[in-house]
């Protein structure tokens, strides 16, 4: 398989503590990576220097083997890179319809106008509402965005992500701050997107069931050091994983 995203020798320090050191990677085209690591191993702070929110101290990021490491997040979004965040981030005063349609349209490369033909903004609507539909939200499309639940919100932020056309999604614990009842839908979401088998998704999460059930490989970060990368059972099985992070929980 051809490599979509490439770190070479990626590190950031922050002071005297390194964050990131040294990690080396290939996520190949139509991939589902996760990445799992106790607290404090870098594992956000290496999805901000994949989405462009950090600029790394040393090491490069290649897309399609083209170097981006010097590309803001608005250009990584607009070359195919999507993130999303821990904390929701939608538009609380407009509508559902409202959120999916502006990301359509941003797309699209056509702002708001007033004289604007009101068809094209059905023609947004309706591929607005296809990207609702795949994430289980468009009974809600009415709804302002402020009155969702949690896990909708997360479900809508994913949507904007969909509609921008992004080939990468990079979602950071999309299950955080779910109630047991919200996961499952999360999760329903997340495995339509990849049966749709044209998108590289990259994950961070605490799950192990449901990284063992979507991952077709897993990273390790552990004190901001790639310890591991293989397949889901291959790391079940690392003995080095287990005694560092899984504590032996796997054998």
């Amino acid at each position: 398989m051809a490599a979509l995203i490439e770190t070479n020798d990626l590190s950031i320090t922050f002071g005297g503590h390194t964050a990131v050191d040294s990690v080396t990677l290939t996520v190949p085209e139509k991939h589902f990576k996760s990445i799992i690591g106790p607290n404090g191993a870098g594992k956000t702070t290496f999805f901000n220097l994949l989405s462009g929110q950090l600029t790394p101290t040393k090491g490069k990021i290649y897309y399609r083997g083209k170097d981006i490491t010097a590309f803001s997040p608005t250009k990584r979004t607009r070359a195919g890179i999507g993130r999303s965040f821990q904390i929701t981030n939608v538009f609380p005063n407009l509508t559902v319809l409202e959120n999916v349609r502006l990301a359509v349209q941003s797309q699209a490369g056509v702002r708001y106008q007033m004289l604007f033909h009101y068809k094209k903004y059905r023609q947004f609507e309706k591929k607005a509402m296809e990207w609702l539909s795949l994430v289980l939200l468009d009974d809600k499309r009415d709804s302002l965005a402020a009155n969702l639940a949690h896990g909708e919100k997360r479900k809508l932020e994913i949507a904007m992500l969909l509609a921008l056309e992004t080939e990468v999604l990079l979602l950071d614990e999309p299950t955080a701050g779910m109630s047991l009842e919200e996961v499952p839908v999360i999760l329903e979401v997340i495995k339509r997107i990849k049966m749709q088998g044209d998108r590289t998704i990259i994950l961070i999460e605490h799950k192990m069931d449901m990284i063992l059930d979507l991952s077709d490989s897993v990273m390790v970060l552990f004190n901001g050091r790639l310890l591991a990368d293989g397949t889901p059972e291959e790391i079940m099985k690392n003995e080095t994983v287990q005694s560092a992070y899984l504590g032996g929980l796997y054998e």
